[in-house]
């Protein structure tokens, strides 16, 4: 094995869940954080639980709200522009 190419091991890593739940596992980190571990994980609770499913929709949501006023705004402009622009000629 090369020396001083590989990363510094930790063997008590600490790892973090949103739930609330903690344990050490071995990583080239020292500190994780984690949104969802097994202890909340549905597969291993058996309980339908949504994560995180509104924060997504509430993000599209307001990404195509943006999308829309901006394109409005540019056809308002490009209607102004072509209104000033006959107002000249006439």
């Amino acid at each position: 094995m090369k020396e001083k190419i590989h990363p510094k091991w930790y063997p008590e890593a600490r790892v973090h869940c949103a739930c609330g739940n903690s344990f050490t596992t071995g990583s080239t980190v020292s500190e994780i954080a984690v949104e969802i571990c097994a202890a909340c994980h549905p597969l291993f609770t058996g309980q339908q639980k949504f994560v995180d499913t509104a924060g997504r929709v509430d993000k599209f949501n307001q990404r195509a709200a943006a999308a829309k006023q901006k394109q409005q705004e540019a056809a308002a402009r490009k209607a102004r522009k072509e209104r000033d622009k006959a107002a000249a000629e006439a």
